[in-house]
Protein backbone atom coordinates (compact mmCIF):
# COMPACT_ATOMS: atom_id res chain seq x y z
CA UNK A 1 0.00 0.00 0.00
CA UNK A 2 1.31 3.43 -1.27
CA UNK A 3 1.95 6.16 1.59
CA UNK A 4 -0.17 9.12 1.82
CA UNK A 5 0.86 12.56 1.89
CA UNK A 6 0.48 14.68 4.84
CA UNK A 7 2.15 17.00 6.63
CA UNK A 8 4.20 15.19 8.75
CA UNK A 9 5.13 18.03 11.57
CA UNK A 10 1.56 18.63 11.88
CA UNK A 11 0.46 15.10 12.81
CA UNK A 12 3.71 15.13 14.90
CA UNK A 13 2.15 18.38 16.82
CA UNK A 14 -1.49 16.80 17.21
CA UNK A 15 -0.04 13.86 18.86
CA UNK A 16 2.00 16.08 21.65
CA UNK A 17 -0.84 18.44 22.01
CA UNK A 18 -3.02 15.72 22.71
CA UNK A 19 -0.76 14.13 25.10
CA UNK A 20 0.03 17.43 27.04
CA UNK A 21 -3.51 17.41 27.70
CA UNK A 22 -3.61 14.24 28.62
CA UNK A 23 -0.94 15.19 31.52
CA UNK A 24 -2.75 18.03 33.01
CA UNK A 25 -6.09 15.42 32.95
CA UNK A 26 -3.60 12.92 34.03
CA UNK A 27 -2.40 15.21 37.15
CA UNK A 28 -5.96 16.50 37.76
CA UNK A 29 -7.12 12.64 38.10
CA UNK A 30 -4.65 12.08 40.51
CA UNK A 31 -5.27 15.12 42.63
CA UNK A 32 -9.17 14.07 42.75
CA UNK A 33 -7.79 10.52 43.93
CA UNK A 34 -9.32 9.07 40.61
CA UNK A 35 -6.14 7.27 41.05
CA UNK A 36 -7.42 4.16 38.30
CA UNK A 37 -8.25 6.92 36.04
CA UNK A 38 -5.36 8.70 35.99
CA UNK A 39 -2.83 5.86 35.38
CA UNK A 40 -5.68 5.30 32.41
CA UNK A 41 -5.07 8.50 31.05
CA UNK A 42 -1.54 8.35 31.78
CA UNK A 43 -1.18 5.46 29.61
CA UNK A 44 -3.20 7.85 26.52
CA UNK A 45 -0.81 10.48 27.35
CA UNK A 46 2.60 7.80 26.45
CA UNK A 47 0.70 6.16 23.97
CA UNK A 48 -0.10 9.84 21.87
CA UNK A 49 4.09 10.22 22.26
CA UNK A 50 4.79 7.27 21.20
CA UNK A 51 2.75 7.57 18.07
CA UNK A 52 4.09 11.30 17.45
CA UNK A 53 7.82 9.55 17.56
CA UNK A 54 6.36 6.55 15.38
CA UNK A 55 5.37 9.77 13.07
CA UNK A 56 8.72 11.03 13.18
CA UNK A 57 10.85 8.25 12.41
CA UNK A 58 8.47 6.44 9.81
CA UNK A 59 7.08 9.38 8.03
CA UNK A 60 3.62 7.39 7.96
CA UNK A 61 0.79 7.00 10.01
CA UNK A 62 0.89 5.41 13.32
CA UNK A 63 -0.65 1.81 13.64
CA UNK A 64 -3.90 1.82 15.72
CA UNK A 65 -2.45 -0.58 18.58
CA UNK A 66 -2.39 0.24 22.19
CA UNK A 67 -0.02 -1.48 23.09
CA UNK A 68 3.07 0.65 24.11
CA UNK A 69 5.78 -1.88 23.95
CA UNK A 70 5.07 -2.82 20.16
CA UNK A 71 4.70 0.85 19.61
CA UNK A 72 8.30 1.18 20.56
CA UNK A 73 9.36 -1.89 18.76
CA UNK A 74 7.64 -0.35 15.79
CA UNK A 75 9.40 3.07 15.90
CA UNK A 76 12.61 1.24 16.19
CA UNK A 77 13.41 2.71 19.65
CA UNK A 78 16.53 1.03 21.67
CA UNK A 79 14.78 -0.18 25.20
CA UNK A 80 16.49 -1.17 27.61
CA UNK A 81 14.85 -3.90 30.23
CA UNK A 82 13.19 -1.12 32.54
CA UNK A 83 11.76 0.48 30.25
CA UNK A 84 10.43 -2.43 28.52
CA UNK A 85 8.49 -3.52 31.85
CA UNK A 86 7.62 0.14 32.56
CA UNK A 87 5.46 -0.09 28.37
CA UNK A 88 4.12 -3.45 29.43
CA UNK A 89 3.06 -2.20 32.65
CA UNK A 90 1.70 1.11 31.58
CA UNK A 91 -0.18 -1.09 28.69
CA UNK A 92 -1.72 -3.03 31.80
CA UNK A 93 -3.50 0.07 33.14
CA UNK A 94 -5.25 0.38 29.76
CA UNK A 95 -7.09 -3.00 30.12
CA UNK A 96 -7.62 -2.78 33.60
CA UNK A 97 -8.83 0.69 34.36
CA UNK A 98 -11.51 0.34 30.84
CA UNK A 99 -12.84 -3.52 31.22
CA UNK A 100 -15.19 -4.33 33.75
CA UNK A 101 -13.71 -8.08 34.41
CA UNK A 102 -10.11 -5.92 36.01
CA UNK A 103 -11.74 -2.70 37.28
CA UNK A 104 -12.48 -3.51 40.44
CA UNK A 105 -9.48 -4.94 41.32
CA UNK A 106 -7.40 -2.54 40.04
CA UNK A 107 -9.44 -0.22 41.59
CA UNK A 108 -8.55 -1.92 44.76
CA UNK A 109 -4.69 -1.71 43.36
CA UNK A 110 -4.43 2.08 42.73
CA UNK A 111 -3.58 3.38 46.84
CA UNK A 112 -2.34 6.43 46.93
CA UNK A 113 1.24 5.04 46.99
CA UNK A 114 0.95 2.82 44.49
CA UNK A 115 -0.76 5.67 41.76
CA UNK A 116 2.04 7.79 43.38
CA UNK A 117 4.58 5.97 42.09
CA UNK A 118 3.70 4.98 38.94
CA UNK A 119 2.36 8.75 38.65
CA UNK A 120 6.09 9.32 38.90
CA UNK A 121 7.16 7.08 36.17
CA UNK A 122 4.81 8.03 33.51
CA UNK A 123 5.99 11.82 34.22
CA UNK A 124 9.55 10.60 33.72
CA UNK A 125 9.23 8.89 30.68
CA UNK A 126 7.01 11.50 29.27
CA UNK A 127 10.28 13.53 28.98
CA UNK A 128 12.39 10.86 27.85
CA UNK A 129 9.77 10.53 24.82
CA UNK A 130 9.69 14.11 24.14
CA UNK A 131 13.10 14.38 24.35
CA UNK A 132 13.21 11.83 21.76
CA UNK A 133 11.04 13.18 19.45
CA UNK A 134 12.83 16.60 19.77
CA UNK A 135 16.03 15.00 18.79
Amino acid sequence: MEKQEFDTEKLINYWITSSDEDFVTMLAMFESKRYNWALFIGHLMIEKLLKAYYVKIKQDYPPFIHNLLRLAVLSEIDLNENQKEFLVTITAFNINARYDDYKMSFQKKCTPEYSSKWISELKNNRLWIKELISQ
